[in-house]
């Protein structure tokens, strides 16, 4: 069976964390450069993601959306780069993955993107309470772990750490000494260095 996946992306995009993941389990994939407010919006990519969002893959037929589905997947269907959690890790990583898709990236949308917080009456109606406790409970988690699952580095690190490392970069984190450590570590990857390259070297064409 062709084994070869087709990344949908941009690289001023979050296809970023998708080419990286793909790139930390050695897939053999091609990429398709959607453009914004054009081909993302196309009827032919609609059919892909109704969304009109990137990044997607297609692997056999199927599509997968949402960044950290993407890495979760790719774990999985490419068990021989060992990034899936063993049994001991499961819960950590599935933890950690799936509070920077939701509170993470919600609080951070919310108070950096369109300048608003709840008050502390209405945190108990938000899910990630406030930005604040993110970070708290994030940076403490960090404090003693080198990465999302223990002291190895899995899949979940490609989604956290993409985040972790944009946000201290771009300034959307606090600059807390856990983040900018772990931030540091993920970068230096070969498959994360091998990934921006890649999309460094379309912005330029673009």
């Amino acid at each position: 069976m062709n084994d070869q996946v087709t990344l949908y992306t941009n690289p001023q995009s979050r296809g970023r964390i998708a080419r990286w993941m793909l790139e930390e389990v050695s897939a053999p994939y091609q990429t398709e450069v959607l453009e914004y407010d054009g081909s993302m919006k196309a009827p032919a990519y609609l059919k892909i993601n109704p969304m009109g969002k990137v990044p997607a893959i297609v692997h056999r037929g199927e599509v997968i959306t949402e960044c950290a589905a993407i890495c979760a997947y790719l774990a999985e269907t490419f068990p021989q780069a060992g990034l899936a959690p063993t049994a001991e890790e499961r819960a950590s990583y599935y933890r950690w993955m799936f509070f920077a898709a939701g509170p993470l990236e919600a609080a951070v949308t919310d108070l950096k993107v369109f300048g608003m917080e709840a008050d502390a009456e209405k945190q108990r109606m938000v899910g990630y309470g406030s930005y604040t406790a993110v970070l708290d409970n994030l940076s403490n988690w960090f404090a003693g772990h080198a990465y999302v699952a223990g002291e190895r580095f899995t899949a979940a690190d490609v989604y956290v750490g993409a985040q972790i490392n944009w946000g201290v970069e771009f300034g959307t984190l606090e600059k807390r000494p856990e983040f900018i450590d772990y931030a540091k570590r993920v970068a230096a990857r070969d498959a994360y260095r091998r990934a921006t390259e890649k999309d460094d070297a379309l912005m330029e064409k673009a």
